[in-house]
């Protein structure tokens, strides 16, 4: 009963939220608790959420202050050279765009926290597509991909987890299939130029845009291109200064002056650069990193408490709807966790499994890791599931590796991106503008085909057989 219950919870989630008959946050928080009440735990109802809450609570302090320090840094103009950069490449052609974007990604995923991978390419990214019409769904996508594949490195969520389930190292796991993930990024730089191509055609069949044309398409928020006030501004210091203000701002609206002096963009870079080096390193737990690094850029930017206030409202819109949906994931993990839910969601999937499959295993579980990975957390899956898999697979001659690997290659890696059971999903459609249920259908279907092409590579390169 609890299988079915917890299957049903998150079938009804990804029916309501991709068909949009309910928003991603409400869906988070009152199936589960519908689904708890049914199963008759309302009197752990509150432990069960809480349990849930406490787990995430590092992650969404992480994505509060790092939406903001990205979010100043973008105001700094820190990313304006990167973007004029690849306007100048790309000649405003949608298409190298699209492929400088795969590229990109691919580069800075070498982290391998998808966190920081979507904070830092979206928040470069997105004022190109915004100033060039682009569809902000392409971004969102094209990320998804690049980010998924590079997730298979060593120090990577899946990979790590596959070792430490089944207790092998990384040249048990990841060496075999390295020939499997070159395959991956060659595709999803092939995917990137056809998604480019198609949205070069796009533009290319619309009239030409006026000053008041909406450059954001499927739901976004949109930008008003009407030219923009110049008032003048007393800052604390008793100067005045010019302020741009936009025709859709209130009476109240503060807009936070760009600061062009050269010394700071230097420090402005100067201090990404170490963030970012720390976060590789660990030097320290990344919540606290980026507290500490917004803090700091906060009062090298915005030394008054006016510009600090002015700062904090401008942005808080984002972070609010950036955290809230990772809290409500939280309390959904929570209860399907504590409920045990998902633990008999594995053990049902694992029973449907026929013995003259078994020899079959290592592909069956490399083509249905990606779908998996919209019904199971990353610890359910690889702590929970692989190790049944695995004993399952050795049971008819296989070696467990193969699976471990074949786990790396689907769950979690092309699909952690779309997955609402992830926190970082929420970080990467909340950035770039985008709802879930519109990130979903645009992108499974490259996601899936980034598993099969790399099921493929591995199939071919002997990372285990047929």
């Amino acid at each position: 009963m609890l299988a079915a219950l917890g299957f049903a919870t998150i079938a009804a989630i990804l029916l309501l939220t991709m068909t949009k008959r309910a928003s991603v946050l409400v869906a988070l928080i009152l199936l589960p608790v519908l689904a708890a009440l049914v199963g008759g735990f309302a009197g752990d109802l509150g432990e069960l959420i809480l349990g849930g809450l406490s787990k995430v609570a590092p992650t969404g302090i992480m994505i509060a202050f790092a939406v903001l320090y990205f979010s100043l840094m973008v105001d700094a103009g820190l990313f304006d050279p990167l973007i004029r950069g690849l306007l100048r490449v790309a000649r405003g052609d949608p298409l190298r765009i699209t492929v400088a974007t795969a590229v990109l990604t691919l580069c800075v995923a070498l982290d391998g926290d998808g966190a920081s991978t979507f904070l830092i390419t979206v928040s470069a990214l997105l004022p190109v597509y915004k100033r060039l019409g682009m569809n902000p769904l392409v971004l969102s996508g094209v990320v998804c991909l690049g980010a998924g594949v590079m997730n298979m490195i060593p120090w990577g969520g899946p990979t790590v987890r596959a070792m430490a389930a089944l207790k092998l190292d990384s040249s048990e796991v990841f060496n075999p299939v390295l020939p499997a993930m070159g395959f991956g990024i060659a595709w999803v730089l092939v995917a990137s130029y056809l998604l480019g191509r198609k949205e070069r055609n796009r533009l290319g069949a619309l009239p030409p845009r006026g000053p008041a044309t909406d450059d954001r398409e499927d739901g976004g928020d949109r930008d008003d291109h009407e030219p923009a006030a110049s008032t003048t501004a007393t800052t604390a210091d008793g100067q005045e200064r010019q302020v741009l203000r936009s025709p859709g701002d209130g009476p109240g609206t503060v807009r936070v002056p760009p600061l062009p002096r050269t010394w700071l963009n230097i420090f402005n870079l100067l201090l990404t650069i170490a963030l970012v080096v720390c976060l590789i390193q660990e030097v320290l737990p990344l919540p606290v990193l980026f507290v500490l690094g917004f803090a700091i850029a906060a009062l090298a930017n915005h030394p008054t408490w006016e510009q600090q206030q002015a700062l904090l409202d401008k942005h808080a819109k984002s972070v609010v709807l950036v955290t809230t949906m990772i809290f409500a994931a939280g309390a959904l993990t929570g209860i399907l966790s504590g409920t045990k839910m998902l633990d008999e969601m594995a053990e049902a999937l694992v029973s449907v499994v026929p013995d003259s499959f078994g020899s079959h295993l290592p592909v069956a579980v490399a083509v249905t890791g990606m779908p998996l990975s919209l019904l199971f957390t990353p610890d359910a899956y690889y702590f929970g599931v692989l190790p049944v898999l695995a004993e399952t697979a050795h049971g008819f001659g296989t070696d467990p590796a193969e699976v471990a690997r074949a786990a790396v290659l689907g769950q979690m890696t092309t699909g952690f991106p779309l997955s609402p059971l992830t926190a970082s999903t929420f970080i990467l459609v909340g950035m770039s503008g985008v709802s879930l249920g519109e990130h979903q259908r645009f992108i499974f279907r490259w996601a899936f085909a980034t598993t099969l092409v790399m099921t493929a590579g591995a199939l071919v390169t002997g990372a285990f057989s047929l």
